[in-house]
């Protein structure tokens, strides 16, 4: 059969779908059925699966001419997302087209969720489609004959790659597809990939740097224009001193008509606190919304999130409270409208959610914004730019993680052993290891085979044998068993069950939260409010409770910080303000600057509908200090009873400004005896002392310079410290630690404590170890963002200083001083003494 008359099958059945394929679609099966890979980017809900799955299985009609008839046996291709969520959707979409052909193709999913039944029948056969996790396709290497299982792989399909990519899951990927593409002489690989700014990169991650598979590639960009809306939920009442200690709950009736008006609504929140807080808070509210309401989030049991997914497509739902748990590409057709609490902090975050409404090629997305406090609108602003720009950030691919080529070699060893030179040749063929030399992967063969060298009297880290024929092999069955039972690179908190006393899992809280709380305790998870009986073998107990008031769970990352581009493009905005502000060629007071300007403003030059509604603000922090432009820094310093305040407004986001305050403090400290608390924001960063600092000093000893940046930032943060935290999740990676068996996981405390110990024999005994390097490596590069706080303090270095020696408290660092408070007080206490500081400002 011909490629005319295989793209014939496909017309034709998309024409009984009464659809019309987009020309990207094409471009793919075209592509693909030359033989070739690539690189997909397409807008979210514009076909994509259908682009990759047609190809496949038209390839697969053209091998096999008797088809229909002779069903074929063994995996033709596999199809690898980030979520679990995901598979569902994928096999669906796979199993639709060929039931429809008549093609007896079998598709099956391999997950953490999958059964033990299922999964001892995908051993004896795998499905011809085999969807799963990067986990688990790490485990089918794991098995025994898994290269014999892979000969006949005609495709390798890695889904929403831009979620992988700059991650240790990313890095899993480029070695599984190193291994695969050895295995499988007909393979083609292609990634899917939707909101991403760097693709030529992606693609050279996904295939590898200068191999055949790269060279022999496409990159195909969907020309499709996605309408995408944004409408700001501005407040009626603009706070002239805004703070964040609501969490947007004071728009919450603003929300309801939203609700009421669309068929099906998500709202999206940045954690799952925030998200089990405004289910209970609109049902409060609101109980005639009981039954067509729901929460979804990662840590709620699979058959409640699975029940809310099917509602939210049959449209029986007519909201769903949300975290990133939904952002990914299944396929709500119903779905309507999105509502964003709070700032995304990231433009590729905001369009993927926005891409969840209007979830059909055509349809038209709309989003809500709402801020949790005013100074949020400047980010609106900033993502309604992006919108229009289509500028998304960029995904950074990591370099030399040797934990992760540890545990890939000890998998490999697990199942059917490997040869050092043949997999060496494969391993520098990735992105990540390129670079990786021979003596380095001695150091980890040694590793693997004695333990390193502190390490080499202890049996339990000799895992690997030199069989006589050089390959290296695990036949220890306990050490097998327990390395995959540890496979996977994403590393938290240990989590437990919560149950009902009489039996019924509700879902997992991390062990850090649950371990503060006695016996009595009552807390909202789930929806549902729950007093704790007692934690047994990894178990939370729990009975209902009628009791009112409640702690809300607090899960990890719950304090996401602005990217990179998302942080450029709130600079744009606001400097564009202090522009126009300083626009005025005669000079005005302080007073006369806050009404006239303001005035002009409004008149003479077109503003968004945000940062207009946010001229009251601008105008108080005119009259007390100035709204800085692109040419200036602003340094704000005020006392009041707390002490003295120095604030300083880079627009950086929360990581870069954590990092350069304790920067500063570091060498304020080299100069004058003084202490400081610290305290951050996205915009700027606080150091409060009890004693007055000079500033005109710091100003004169030039202390925000890139000289001397990381030794003076490793001596200010305790970089050893935060390098053995980040240490503990490497020596998991890498199995030097071993997590626990099901139903008897080691407590987080006792983990810490073990890869402690081995950070320091590591640091005192062998300071050239890979790991012990990787951790120092890593909390500079990617926990300290040491590159960006590096063009921070250029882009500064070029910068007039502003200090503006304040009266009182302004409205740019009202919501860095409530923050900090936050730290210290309960809510309620928190609100009261927000309120009777905001009756002070505005008595004087």
């Amino acid at each position: 059969m011909n490629k005319k008359d295989l793209f014939h099958i496909a017309d034709a059945w998309f024409h009984q779908q009464s659809w019309k394929p987009f020309p990207f679609q094409k471009q793919v099966w075209n592509s693909f059925l030359q033989g070739r890979n690539g690189l997909l980017n397409a807008p979210t809900g514009s076909g994509k699966t259908y682009a990759l799955w047609i190809p496949i299985v038209l390839d697969y009609i053209r091998n096999n001419p008797d088809y229909k008839t002779k069903p074929k046996k063994g995996v033709l291709a596999i199809w690898v997302t980030p979520l679990k969520a995901l598979s569902v959707e994928i096999k669906y979409a796979a199993e639709r087209f060929v039931e429809e052909l008549g093609v007896p193709l079998t598709i099956g999913i391999r997950t953490g969720d999958t059964s033990q039944k299922e999964r001892a029948s995908q051993k004896k056969s795998l499905p011809n489609l085999l969807i799963t996790t990067p986990e688990s396709l790490q485990l089918l290497l794991a098995s025994k004959g898994y290269d014999k299982k892979l000969h006949s792989l005609a495709a390798m399909v890695t889904d929403e790659w831009h979620e992988l990519l700059g991650s240790k899951r990313g890095v899993q990927m480029e070695l599984a597809l190193t291994r695969i593409k050895t295995l499988a002489p007909n393979l083609r690989i292609w990634g899917i990939s939707a909101t991403i700014g760097n693709l030529e990169q992606a693609r050279e991650v996904l295939l590898g740097p200068d191999s055949e598979a790269h060279k022999n590639s496409v990159l195909i960009k969907a020309n499709i224009n996605k309408k995408i809306t944004v409408k700001s939920i501005i407040p009626k009442k603009m706070e002239i001193f805004p703070w964040r200690g609501h969490l947007g709950l004071h728009l919450l009736e603003d929300v309801i008509p939203i609700i009421k008006n669309s068929k099906t609504t998500l709202i999206f929140t940045n954690t799952r606190s925030q998200c089990e807080i405004w289910f209970q808070k609109i049902l409060d509210k609101h109980p005639e919304l009981a039954g067509d309401m729901a929460m979804h989030h990662g840590s709620i049991n699979k058959e409640t999130r699975l029940w809310v997914e099917n509602a939210i497509r049959n449209a029986t739902l007519k909201a769903v409270v949300c975290t990133s748990s939904l952002d990914l590409g299944v396929d709500f057709a119903p779905v309507e409208t999105i509502v964003q609490i709070g700032g995304p902090k990231g433009v590729a975050r905001f369009l993927q959610r926005a891409g969840r409404s209007g979830h059909q090629p055509g349809k038209e997305s709309v989003i809500y914004f709402l801020p949790t406090h005013a100074m949020e609108l400047i980010e609106a602003s900033a993502l309604q730019k992006a919108v229009k720009l289509q500028k998304v950030e960029d995904r950074m691919p990591y370099l030399n993680s040797y934990d992760v080529l540890v545990q890939y070699l000890t998998t490999l060893a697990v199942s059917d052993g490997f040869y050092p030179d043949e997999i060496y040749q494969e391993v520098v063929g990735t992105f990540c290891y390129q670079a990786l030399s021979l003596d380095q992967f001695g150091w980890i063969l040694n590793f693997l085979t004695l333990g390193s060298q502190s390490l080499q009297a202890y049996d339990e880290y000799q895992k690997v044998e030199i069989e006589a024929d050089g390959r290296f092999k695990i036949n220890n069955r306990a050490t097998a068993m327990r390395h995959r039972l540890q496979i996977g690179t994403i590393v938290s908190d240990a989590v437990l069950a919560v149950k009902y006393l009489k039996g019924g899992f509700i879902g997992t809280v991390e062990e850090g939260f649950i371990s503060k709380l006695k016996q009595g305790d009552v807390f909202t998870f789930a929806g549902r409010n729950l007093e704790l009986f007692r934690i047994r073998n990894m178990q939370v107990l729990v009975k209902k409770s009628n009791q009112r008031s409640s702690i809300v769970p607090s899960w990890m990352g719950g304090r996401m910080s602005l990217s990179s581009e998302m942080s450029q493009l709130l600079r744009q905005e606001l400097y564009g303000v202090g522009a126009m502000l300083n626009s005025n060629d005669k000079p005005l007071s302080m007073e006369a600057k806050g009404e006239n300007v303001i005035k002009e403003v409004d008149i003479k030059i077109k503003v968004s509908r945000e940062l207009r509604a946010l001229m009251p603000i601008f105008k108080r922090q005119v009259k007390e200090s100035i709204v800085p432009d692109a040419k200036q820094l602003l340094i704000e310093t005020f006392k009041t009873r707390e002490g003295y305040h120095n604030i300083f407004y880079p627009f950086e986001g929360r990581s870069v400004h954590e990092a350069m305050g304790s920067l500063l403090a570091y060498r304020i400290s080299l100069l004058v005896p003084i202490t400081f608390s610290i305290a951050f924001n996205d915009y700027g960063f606080e150091l409060l002392s009890d004693q007055e600092l000079d500033m005109q000093q710091v100003l004169d000893n030039d202390l925000l310079s890139t000289n001397f940046l990381k030794s003076d930032l490793e001596k200010s943060l305790n970089a050893t410290e935060m390098a053995r935290r980040k240490f503990r999740d490497i020596a998991v990676i890498a199995g030097l630690v071993f997590t626990g068996y099901p139903n008897k996981l080691i407590k987080s405390k006792h983990l810490q404590s073990s890869s402690q110990l081995l950070f320091s024999v590591f640091k005192d005994y062998e300071p050239d170890n890979l790991l012990l390097q990787q951790a120092y490596t890593e909390t500079f590069e990617h926990q300290l963002e040491e590159g960006r706080l590096q063009l921070a303090l250029e882009r500064i270095s070029n910068q007039t200083i502003v200090w503006k020696a304040c009266i009182k408290p302004t409205p740019f660092s009202f919501p860095i001083i409530t923050d900090r408070l936050r730290e210290k007080l309960s809510s309620e206490k928190l609100a009261d003494r927000i309120k009777r500081m905001l009756e002070n400002l505005e008595k004087k």
